[in-house]
C-alpha cells in the first residue's frame, strides 16, 4: 500500500516501540501505577491487562485471622484428575465476600506464590524498580469468586458460631467451575483477595495430580509430500521412552522424540516470558510416519504404547495425490485459542472455538481433504502452558485430516532471534515450541518454508519472518519452486504466508512495503492465482491486482458470483483470512481502496473446492453456516484437452 514510502519498515517499527512505550508510561492514566511501571515489561505487544502483569505485583500477607476459611476442590475422581474434565473450587468460611477475591491455578504445584528476591537485579537492571514479582510462575488461569452470583449476596450461608440459640457469625460459600485438560504438573488452586493490584494469599489446596501425567495426548496430523501415501502424527506425552502409531489394521511405526527446555528459547533483557515466569515443562513430543497409504483413503489410528496407555482409536483422511483432480480445502490464519470456562488467561482470542466446532461438523458432514493454518497458531507468545490447550483445542480437526502450517510474527519473532521483525511477538519462543510441534515438510530447521500438491492445487508457503529479499534463500527457493509447477498436473498456484501485500484496515505495523516491492513481482512473473495471508483479523478480497492497480476486475456469473478469469491471466487475487479467532479488526468507514472488492469483520474460516478448471473459493460463518463471500476463478485447461482430442 506504500504506507511508509520508502522508509525502511524494520527501523520504523524500532522508533515506533520507542514510542509506544514512552506513550504508554506517559499517558495510560487509568492503569494501575504497577502495571505502568513495568509495561515494557510484559506488554510484548500484544495484549494489556491487569491479570497479563499479575506477577508483578508485590505479595502482601492477608491480615485475616479467620479461622474458619477454607478452599477445597471437587474432581471426578477424588484422588486424581482426569485427561478434561471441570473441576469445581469451593471457597467457604468466607466472613466478608469482597468483589477483589479470587482464585488462581497455578502449575507446577511447587511455583511460589512468594516474592522472587533473586530475580530483582534482572528487572532493576532495566530501571525497573517496582515491586518484585508476585509469582514466580505465571498462573495458568484465574477466575474472581464474583463469578459465582451468590458470592457476594452471601446467598450460601454457614453458621460458624451460635451464642444462646442464636447465630453469632455468619459465614459464606462460593464455588467456580475450572476447565482443566491434562497438562502433566501438579496444580493447585489459590485463594487470593486483594484483586489483581494489591493481591495477597488466604488459602491454597493442596497439590492435584493427574492420574496419567504420562498419556499420549492431543495427536495431529501433517503430510510429508505430495503423493498422499504418507502421514505424521505428532502428539504430546510426559513420557520419554518412544512410543507406536497403529494404524491401517496391524501396523505399526515408533516414534521420534524431542523436546525444548528454556535454554532453547530466547531472551533479552529483561528475561522473556518463554525463559522466566511462563515457562511450562512440554512432556515429550512424539511423531512417527504412517506409510504405505492410499490417498483420498478413510482409514483408523491410535498412538501411545502399553506402558503409558493408548489414545482412542481416530478415523482419518488421506489428502489426494498431487495431479489428481479434485481437492477442498479448509483455511484460516491467526486462531489461537479461548478458555471453555469463564477464567481470565493471558491471552484469549474470542473466535477461536466456534471457527474449531464449526470446522469439526464439517469434517464430519462434508468431504474435507486438508487444513491450511496460516500463522500466529496459538498465540501461546511465551506462555508455554497455552500450546497444550490450543493442541486440545484442534484435536478434533487436526487429528482427522492433515493439518498444515506457516509460521507466523507470534510464533518467530524475537529480538535477536534473527528475525526479519525486531519485535518481541514470540515471547522468546523464536519458532521453537512452533517447529516442535508442527514439523512441515521444510528444507531445514528454522526455514519454514515448503510446498506441497494436493489434487489440483501447487501450495506455495512462506515464512513471511525469515529473510524474504532477493538473492536470500527463500527468495531463490520461492523462484525456484513456482518456477517448476507444471501446470498440466496442478494447474492452479496458491501462495501462502502470514504478512498481508493488502489491507484497507488502518493497523501501522499490517504491511512492510519492503515485502510487497521484493516479492510481489514473483507472484506475477510466477502467475500466482491465489494469494492468501493472514495477520489482520478479518476478511477483505481484491481484484486482481498488482502495484496497488486493479488489473482486471471479476465478472459475475449467472448465479451471481464474482468470477475471475484467468484464461487471459492478468495478476493475483488476494485474500485476506485472519478472521480464526483473534479480536476483529474493524474497517475504516468509507473504504477509499477501489482494489477491495469484499470485506467481513466477523469470525470464519475459508473454504475452497479444486478441479482442474475451477477453483471455487467461500467465507464460511461458523456460527451460521453462511457463505459471507463466494467467488471462483476459472481456467480452461487446454493441454488436457489436447490430448484428449488426440
Amino acid at each position: 500500500m506504500g504506507l511508509f514510502g520508502s522508509w525502511d519498515f524494520r527501523h520504523f517499527s524500532i522508533l515506533l516501540i520507542i514510542f509506544f512505550l514512552r506513550y504508554c508510561s506517559s499517558s495510560s492514566s487509568s492503569l494501575h501505577p504497577s502495571i505502568i511501571n513495568s509495561i515494557s515489561v510484559h506488554q510484548n505487544y500484544t495484549a494489556i491487562s491487569g491479570f497479563r502483569v499479575i506477577n508483578r505485583r508485590s505479595l502482601t500477607q492477608c491480615i485475616d485471622p479467620n479461622p474458619f476459611l477454607q478452599i477445597n476442590v471437587t474432581s471426578k475422581n477424588p484422588n486424581k484428575l482426569g485427561d478434561e474434565e471441570y473441576v469445581h473450587v469451593t471457597v467457604s468460611g468466607v466472613l466478608d465476600p469482597s468483589e477483589h477475591d479470587w482464585v488462581a491455578m497455578i502449575s507446577p504445584s511447587n511455583s511460589s506464590v512468594s516474592s522472587c528476591p533473586f530475580n530483582g537485579a534482572q528487572y532493576a537492571q532495566t530501571g525497573d524498580f517496582s515491586s518484585l514479582p508476585l509469582l514466580c510462575h505465571y498462573p495458568v488461569k484465574a477466575m474472581f469468586m464474583s463469578t459465582d452470583p451468590n458470592y457476594l449476596s452471601c446467598k450460601k450461608k454457614e453458621c460458624k458460631r451460635y451464642r444462646k440459640g442464636k447465630c453469632e457469625v455468619n459465614t459464606c460459600t462460593g464455588t467456580l467451575s475450572f476447565h482443566v485438560i491434562n497438562i502433566r504438573t501438579d496444580i493447585e488452586f489459590v485463594f487470593f483477595a486483594g484483586g489483581f493490584d494489591t493481591p495477597c494469599v488466604l488459602a491454597r489446596t493442596k497439590p492435584l495430580s493427574f492420574a496419567n501425567p504420562n498419556k499420549p495426548l492431543y495427536g495431529h496430523l501433517s503430510s510429508l509430500d505430495s503423493s498422499g501415501t504418507s502421514m505424521r502424527v505428532t502428539w504430546v506425552s510426559g513420557d520419554s521412552k518412544p512410543q507406536q502409531v497403529q494404524y491401517a489394521g496391524r501396523r505399526t511405526q515408533t516414534s521420534q522424540v524431542t523436546t525444548f527446555s528454556p535454554k532453547d528459547m530466547f531472551s533479552a533483557v529483561p528475561p522473556s516470558p518463554a525463559t522466566d515466569f511462563g515457562w511450562h515443562d512440554p512432556g515429550f513430543i512424539h511423531s512417527a510416519v504412517m506409510t504405505g497409504l492410499k490417498p483420498s483413503s478413510h482409514y483408523t489410528y491410535r498412538y501411545g504404547s502399553d506402558l503409558v496407555g493408548w489414545s482412542d482409536q481416530i478415523q482419518f483422511k488421506t489428502p489426494p495425490a498431487g495431479g489428481s483432480d479434485e481437492l477442498t480445502f479448509l483455511a484460516f490464519g491467526d486462531m489461537g485459542k479461548a478458555p471453555r470456562d469463564a477464567a481470565l488467561e493471558h491471552y484469549i482470542q474470542p473466535g477461536s472455538i466456534s471457527v474449531v466446532e464449526a470446522m469439526a461438523k464439517e469434517i464430519e458432514t462434508r468431504n474435507v481433504d486438508s487444513i491450511f493454518h496460516i500463522g500466529d497458531i496459538s498465540y501461546a507468545t511465551g506462555f508455554l502452558v497455552e500450546w497444550d490447550y490450543f493442541l486440545q483445542l484442534i484435536a478434533p480437526v487436526a487429528s482427522r485430516v492433515s493439518y498444515m502450517t506457516a509460521i507466523g510474527n507470534h510464533e518467530r519473532d524475537y529480538i535477536g532471534s534473527g528475525s526479519v521483525y525486531f519485535l518481541p511477538d514470540s515471547g522468546g519462543e523464536g519458532g521453537v515450541p512452533y517447529e516442535t510441534y508442527f514439523p512441515m515438510p521444510t528444507i531445514a530447521k528454522d526455514k519454514p518454508w515448503y510446498s506441497i500438491e494436493q489434487g489440483s492445487v501447487h501450495f506455495t508457503i512462506i515464512s513471511t519472518e525469515h529473510q524474504w529479499a532477493k538473492n536470500s534463500e527463500q527468495y531463490k527457493w520461492m523462484q525456484k519452486d513456482m518456477a517448476s509447477v507444471d501446470r498440466s498436473r496442478t494447474p492452479w498456484l496458491i501462495f501462502m504466508g502470514h504478512r498481508p501485500m493488502y489491507t484497507s484496515s488502518l493497523g501501522l505495523l499490517s504491511v512492510d512495503p519492503d515485502f510487497v516491492n521484493q516479492v510481489e513481482p514473483l507472484l506475477l512473473a510466477s502467475k500466482v492465482d491465489l494469494v492468501l495471508f493472514g495477520h489482520v483479523h478479518n476478511y477483505e478480497r481484491t481484484c486482481s491486482i498488482f502495484r496497488n492497480q486493479c488489473k482486471a476486475m471479476p465478472r459475475k456469473d449467472q448465479s451471481g458470483i464474482d468470477t475471475y478469469d484467468h484464461n487471459n491471466y492478468s495478476a493475483p487475487v488476494h485474500a485476506i483470512i485472519g478472521m480464526g479467532g483473534f479480536v476483529l479488526d474493524k474497517f475504516p468507514n468509507p473504504v477509499t481502496n477501489t482494489w477491495s472488492l469484499s470485506r467481513v469483520s466477523e469470525f470464519g474460516y475459508f473454504r475452497g473446492h479444486a478441479t482442474k478448471e475451477e477453483l471455487k473459493l467461500e467465507l464460511v460463518n461458523p456460527d451460521t453456516r453462511n457463505l459471507e463471500d463466494r467467488f471462483r476463478i476459472v481456467k480452461k485447461q487446454t493441454f488436457n484437452r489436447k490430448l484428449k482430442e488426440g
